[in-house]
């Protein structure tokens, strides 16, 4: 109130002269009378008296005296703010306070009057009987007093309405308009649209937000006033307060004294030592400036002191990464700052995340007890059980796997969640280090590693799995999308390696000998899916990473996994029958489902302790499937395979069966157990299987136990492969005082 220059009311609204022996004469918005009535408690059955009723247009022109102070104001034309959803329809103007009033004074040539100083305190300006007062503690009650001391108080109410509050203090903020100084924008801003256009935005939409910003952009505020900061090197004259002293000489002075003491000099010397040479002689005429550097100005040209200051560095900048509220902050004052001085943006890419939130989905806040404390993840709580010490590895997992172009959640169950997959990396490369002990890379002394030529087919099938995996995700680290390279890594390891290749690769690596080509050629992939799986990992989890690398059983390229960059050698694998192994997981998966039942029923226990039936009318499937068929099958004609290439050992069943109908598995098969699969097509029928179990592989056989062994065939050969290769006999026990031989 005694910041009041003017009364705003709304041109195209309907105003009324209303009267009543209670209040007196008033002028109110017309649609406001009657709730105004309601407010001022008139006698039951009596309202206001209309005596004229005009447009707000009429008002405007007209002029009040102020009801605290001896000064004629004028009624404005405010803008749309104006409405008649509450209030009279006039609005207190007070262009020394407040955005609106401040347009709305500055529109009509209103002066600027802002009683206030930085305490929060009326000022002189306000008058000796509000000087000193808080203007949101006693000033406001004094007000409010003196009003009703002059009989211009009609009424006090409290009454709810948005109002901006301070985020840190929780406290209302006082708006005041003062002095500062600004940086045109205008003379530059289509350079710095151009710029925009040369910089990669990661996400895309940033682009379209930064220009939003440029393209609407007034003049840049660059002056604070706050107690700490850089401060703006200018000198005011003392008696007018307006001349100001700002020239190359001044500066060059005032640059030396902050290469030479620092910036704090400002606060600490005297005009005189702040002033050149030259103006000496002059220093009681100037008294140094108390504003500060907006610090967005200070962050905007970091990209002069860092980037470009710095030999080993480059200007412009690689990248720039902050949260996706700094396209209005830092990303553009950089840009404007750059664009300015030397006509190019500051940098080639900018990637925006959003911000963490906590497991609800709520902002972060000591208040609030639910900010999650990094160092916590990492080292664990007080009480281990409870917050157990994750590591940095599982932390950095969590951020590489989120999707950072929005807001994230993060707590104790996710970060559970994310060990678990962390877990599964781990485990994998523990399998694969497991079995290379006995492995030599080629290139090295009695390698023993198998050409690609001769590699089964389901083996160059995962080699090319694997060089698929590690474009994409190079691709995906190129283009900073490091969930997506994240997920592809623990598809990779879960569903290609885990469940599917490690799985059946099982019977060769332990029943197969030593040196068979089988378990040669399994190692062989093993050994590709192994490096490329520790460096493709190393930018996410270097710890992981270099611990596999440590661990690797056999000779090392390098020292360490980040010595050797990202293997491009294995990004040369061509995919290989693509169709034909797709189609078999396919099958795997609904042989699986029914093998679900037929453990539920009890009809068999493991897999290997069942037989299947498959039926398919599709030729091209039919086809794939014969060229699969094992030589330990006896339905049809056996069509000889390489002991890696076939439907049982894909499928990890005992005896495979290529039916000529649907009859055929009815007849073999109880219905439960029949069923038609969702993702192969195949009519598929389960049963258990014939003959006896192989002691070693545990594959059912009808050959096992005739000749008096518990094995099977292949078993046997295998056995009698050993005996003649190390000269002792299976099963029997070595001398005690026989000499120890070493083992490889």
């Amino acid at each position: 109130m005694p910041a009041n220059l003017a009364v705003a009311v709304n041109p195209d609204l309907e105003y009324s002269v209303v009267d009543h022996e209670k209040t007196g004469r008033l002028l109110v918005a017309t649609d406001l009378a009657e709730n105004l009535a309601s407010k001022f408690n008139l006698p039951e059955g009596e309202t206001f008296t209309i005596l004229a009723t005009m447009p707000g247009s009429d008002v405007v022109g007209t002029t009040y005296n102020h009801p605290l102070y001896p000064r004629t104001s004028p009624v404005l034309a405010g803008g749309d703010y104006i409405t008649t959803e509450s209030g009279t329809g006039l609005v207190h103007t007070a262009p020394g306070h407040g955005q609106e009033d401040y347009l709305t004074g500055l529109k009509h040539g209103l002066d600027l009057l802002s009683p206030v100083n930085d305490a929060g305190q009326f000022t002189k300006e306000a008058g000796e009987m509000f000087e000193g007062m808080s203007v949101l503690g006693e000033g406001n009650t004094a007000v409010v007093d003196a009003l009703a001391e002059t009989g211009s108080l009609l009424l006090a109410e409290d009454y709810g309405h948005k109002y901006p509050y301070d985020w840190r203090t929780k406290k209302p903020t006082i708006f005041r308009a003062t002095d500062q100084w600004f940086a045109s924008v205008e003379g530059f801003r289509d350079e710095a649209l151009d710029a925009v256009d040369t910089v990669r935005w990661v996400p895309d939409v940033g682009k379209n937000r930064i220009r939003a910003f440029v393209t609407g952009r007034g003049d840049w505020c660059i002056s604070r006033q706050r107690s700490w900061g850089v401060p703006i090197p200018v000198f005011y004259d003392k008696e007018t307060g307006n001349e100001v002293l700002l020239d190359e000489h001044t500066l060059e002075h005032i640059q030396t004294l902050f290469a030479e003491h620092g910036s704090n000099c400002w606060w600490t010397m005297d005009e005189k030592d702040l002033l050149p040479e030259m103006y000496k002689n002059e220093a009681d005429k100037w008294k140094k400036g108390t504003d500060t550097m907006d610090v967005w100005f200070d962050s905007g040209s970091s990209w002069a002191g860092v980037a470009k200051g710095r030999s080993e560095l480059a200007y412009p900048a690689d990248i720039y990464l902050e949260g996706s509220d700094q396209h209005r902050g830092w990303f553009q004052s950089s840009l404007l700052t750059s664009v300015a001085a030397q006509g190019k943006a500051p940098y080639k890419t900018v990637l925006t995340h959003g911000f963490v939130l906590d497991e609800k989905g709520f902002k972060m806040s000591k208040s609030l007890g639910n900010v999650v404390d990094p160092l916590k993840v990492i080292e664990g709580g007080n009480n281990k059980k409870a917050e157990p010490a994750y590591g940095a590895d599982v932390l950095r997992l969590w951020v590489a796997s989120v999707d950072y172009s929005g807001d994230v959640c993060i707590g104790q169950n996710i970060i559970k969640q994310t060990f678990e997959s962390y877990r599964k990396l781990r485990n994998t490369a523990r399998y694969l280090i497991g079995n290379l002990a006995d492995y030599v890379p080629p290139g090295k002394d009695g390698s023993n590693s198998v050409p690609y030529d001769e590699l089964p087919s389901m083996d160059k099938w995962m080699l090319g799995r694997l060089s698929a995996v590690l474009k994409d995700v190079n691709s995906a680290m190129d283009d900073y999308q490091f969930n997506r390279a994240t997920q592809e890594l623990l598809r990779f390891a879960s569903a290609d390696l885990s469940n599917f290749y490690l799985d059946v690769a099982k019977d060769r690596l332990y029943i197969s000998a030593v040196n068979d080509p089988r378990r040669r050629s399994c190692q062989t992939v093993l050994h590709a899916c192994l490096e490329g799986f520790a460096k493709s990992i190393a930018p996410v989890l270097p710890h992981m990473a270099e611990d596999i690398w440590q661990n690797l059983p056999y000779d090392k390229s390098t020292e360490s996994v980040f010595e050797g960059g990202f293997p491009a050698d294995l990004l040369e694998y061509p995919e290989c029958d693509a169709e034909k192994w797709s189609f078999v997981r396919d099958l795997r998966d609904d042989v699986n489902k029914i093998l679900e039942t037929a453990r539920n029923d009890k009809l068999v226990g493991a897999s290997l302790e069942s037989a299947a039936f498959i039926y398919t009318s599709d030729e091209n499937k039919l086809k794939m499937m014969k060229e699969m068929e094992s030589d330990e099958n006896l339905v049809h004609p056996p069509v000889k395979t390489n002991g890696v290439d076939d439907l049982r050992t894909a499928l990890l069943i005992s005896q495979v069966n290529l039916v000529d109908s649907p009859e055929d598995i009815t007849s073999s098969c109880e219905e439960a157990y029949i069923s038609v699969g969702e993702n192969s097509g195949c009519e598929i029928g389960i049963s258990k299987a014939k003959g006896h179990k192989c002691g070693r592989c545990w594959f059912y056989d009808e050959q096992v136990g005739k000749d008096g062994k518990d094995l099977c065939q292949r078993c046997d050969k295998a056995i009698l492969a050993w005996e003649k290769e190390t000269g002792n006999k299976f099963g029997v026990p070595e001398p005690e005082n026989a000499a120890a031989e070493p083992v490889s």
